[in-house]
């Protein structure tokens, strides 16, 4: 069966496109350039891309500079598009050329050549509605771009601070029940005084809730938006009301309280608030990662290493070795968190790229945020749900430590002195006795004294029990 074209026109030419194709002439040309992932934006910038145009055409309209026909047929093409109904006709390439301007050329084929069928034309009739001169009206690739990244983020934003939020309770709520089980800290990988697998498990709470933090306030920060600086930040060919009526209608169909670009030049030629928010995820990452080295460590054995937890069998580990279990959760966790701080590397050599009035990295910054976003959001509950929720502690196994670690000589430094307990705590483990039974032996203590200094429970008392 031939498939049958339509001619569309360009400043280079003329150029065949497929007649059920909703995307253009500079769509097609993309497409060849840019063989390169086969990978295409991810459906977050394509609803954000559409909403910047969406509000930009409410905005044209209520300044009068975009014919009201024409822009009904917009919205309602917006609109569809917003409910995914085009998403297989946005097809550049996540790698592209600088700045985003293909996928921005994209987005306006789409929505105009929607838009022409509304109002009873034939796709690539642009004399009638441009992509350029009325879908693109009063924008840039170089403002429209960083604002549809900048909005894309934002609502991917919210769901993951949920997650982690739970990941963090379920932790909290595993340090509340291991809050009883004392076991030996341990610094340098040797051991260390008295603590409780509760601690531990607390800390881990808290630094998800401090990463939480750290990305909230870099979400706030991508509330400031470049849109209205156009080409360069200096907003030619846009109204001066335009930005304030564009965050209006924006803020109108959203809800967050947008905010202009302090200054406009600066914001298309810096990406640092992308750059600082991706930095606020890799850090998320580097205490995800030191979590699931623990638990692993943690689980380690089950009978030549650590085993202090029990953590859940989710699958067989060993093609040969049988009963062999892994802490395979983690482990994905582990490779998950690596991946996301590649990305960053990325991002951030990316943010030092740009060139006097533009960075045109952009679009692999959103592609590796979105990214990184969405691996976390799609794994955090999973891991939760099939790693954390089914944590167990090996409790007198925790405890058999713990009586035999030398270190619980530091307990007996204020009665003996440091370099006496140092001698204590080297012929407890020369000769493998308790140093609580060594401080009895050599009258250091009375048993009764003993019993009391040495306590699992009282040893291992934190500051915030």
């Amino acid at each position: 069966m031939t498939r049958t074209t339509r001619t569309e026109h360009d400043s280079l030419g003329d150029m065949e496109i497929p007649d059920d194709a909703y995307y253009g002439v500079q769509t097609a040309r993309a497409m060849v350039n840019f063989p390169v992932s086969g990978q295409r934006e991810r459906p977050e910038l394509i609803k954000a891309y559409v909403l910047v145009k969406k509000v930009a055409a409410l905005t044209n309209r209520d300044l009068g500079l975009l014919d009201p026909t024409i822009a009904e047929a917009i919205l309602e093409a917006a609109d569809e598009a917003l409910s995914g109904g085009f998403n297989d006709h946005f097809t550049v390439d996540v790698f592209q050329a600088g700045a985003g301007t293909s996928f921005n050329m994209n987005t306006n084929e789409v929505i105009a050549n929607r838009a022409l069928e509304i109002l009873g034309r034939k796709r690539g009739e642009y004399e009638h509605l441009s992509p350029n001169d009325h879908v693109n009206m009063a924008q840039s690739t170089n403002d429209s771009f960083p604002t549809a990244s900048h909005i894309a983020i934002v609502h991917a934003t919210d769901p993951l601070i949920e997650i982690i939020q739970d990941l963090a309770n379920a932790l909290g709520w595993k340090g509340d029940e291991f809050l009883d089980v004392p076991k030996s800290g341990r610094t340098h990988l040797m051991d260390a005084t008295p603590m409780t697998l509760g601690h531990e498990f607390h800390a881990y709470a808290y630094a998800l809730r401090r990463a939480v933090v750290r990305i909230e306030q870099r979400r706030f920060d991508l509330l400031e938006l470049p849109i209205g600086g156009t080409a360069v930040g200096s907003g030619v060919n846009a109204h001066p009301e335009y930005r304030t009526r564009f965050l209006s209608h924006l803020e109108d169909l959203t809800g967050p309280h947008w905010r202009h670009a302090a200054n406009s030049f600066e914001a298309l030629q810096s990406r640092s608030i992308m750059a600082s928010y991706s930095g606020a995820i890799r850090e998320l990452a580097q205490e995800l990662i030191k979590i699931a080295n623990d638990l692993r460590l943690l689980g380690s054995g089950p009978t030549t290493s650590l085993a202090e937890i029990r953590l859940p069998a989710v699958q067989p580990g060993s093609s040969i070795m049988p009963g062999k279990v892994n802490p395979v959760m983690a482990e994905c966790l582990n490779m998950i968190c690596f991946h996301v701080i590649g990305n960053d590397t990325a991002v951030s050599l990316a943010a030092q790229a740009g060139q006097l009035e533009l960075n045109v990295m952009t679009p692999v910054m959103i592609h590796n945020i979105l990214e990184s976003i969405s691996l976390l959001s799609n794994y955090l509950p999973v891991f939760r749900e099939r790693c954390i929720e089914g944590i167990q502690a090996e409790r007198e196994h925790c405890l058999s430590h713990l009586e035999l670690n030398p270190s619980q000589a530091t307990l007996l430094n204020p009665r003996i002195g440091y370099l006496k307990a140092a001698e204590l705590a080297k012929e407890s483990f020369g000769r493998g006795i308790p140093v609580k039974e060594l401080a009895v032996e050599k009258g250091i203590l009375t048993r009764e004294e003993a019993e009391e200094l040495f306590d699992p429970k009282r040893s291992a008392k934190g500051l915030y029990d």
